[in-house]
């Protein structure tokens, strides 16, 4: 079995283009992203002929985010997997009252950005919880509901998973899956756009192959 962890492109929220209270769910990508997605879909497709993966027992799940189905439609043009599912579990992390604010300005909410940052200040990165949005914890929580949902694609027969989501949400999955620490978590920069990490399962062990295209970010 192997999954692969795919990033969004680049949206017009990295870009800080045109989005102002745009709801995040409906962000699209930059015309930069659309190119990322078709290089990630054409790398995907030379890597899977070399290695003969069986792409007709495979399933594409998908974030039901613009950006991310703009993403996987780009990514499918070359692999044309028929067998396409949306699932709630893989959306972004949930920014509450800080979503559309850059990080100076979510001291507006004086209160909530206080306890905010007295959790990321000690450690907590893994537990700070967004005011009426999300801790990285709480998305851990409904990937582990997401990969149930994997175990059951397995027992029918599917050999490959393609997973288009968020870099948050992508980091999350792979601490559910691993059982890495919350520290881990705190010190794992996030992705850069349409990268790719493997995982594949051979004779019942689960192996993290790291990046296969694109990276990390630069840690900050």
């Amino acid at each position: 079995m192997k999954i692969f962890l795919i990033r969004h492109g680049e949206s017009v929220q990295n870009t800080h283009e045109n989005f102002e209270n745009l709801p995040d769910h409906k962000v699209p990508l930059t015309e930069s992203g659309r190119e990322q997605a078709k290089a990630a879909g054409e790398f995907l497709q030379k890597y899977c002929a070399e290695n003969k993966i069986d792409l007709s027992n495979s399933t594409l799940f998908v974030s039901p985010y613009e950006r991310t189905r703009e993403t996987a439609k780009i990514i499918n043009y070359f692999l044309d997997i028929h067998d396409v599912k949306e699932d709630i579990s893989l959306i972004e992390h949930q920014y509450g009252l800080f979503e559309n604010l850059d990080d100076d300005d979510w001291k507006v909410y004086t209160k909530e950005y206080e306890f905010y940052n007295n959790y990321y200040n000690n450690n907590g990165k893994f537990y700070a919880k967004f005011p009426q949005g999300e801790s990285p914890f709480d998305v851990a929580m409904r990937t582990r509901q997401f990969i149930n949902t994997l175990f059951r694609d397995v027992q029918d027969g599917v050999e490959n998973f393609f997973i288009v989501s968020h870099g948050t949400t992508i980091r999350a999955f792979l601490l559910s899956y691993f059982h890495y620490s919350p520290e881990w978590f705190n010190i794992e920069p996030n992705m850069k756009n349409c990268s790719i990490r493997l995982i594949e399962k051979i004779n019942g062990k689960n192996y993290d192959r790291d990046y296969i295209f694109g990276g990390r970010k630069e840690r900050h």
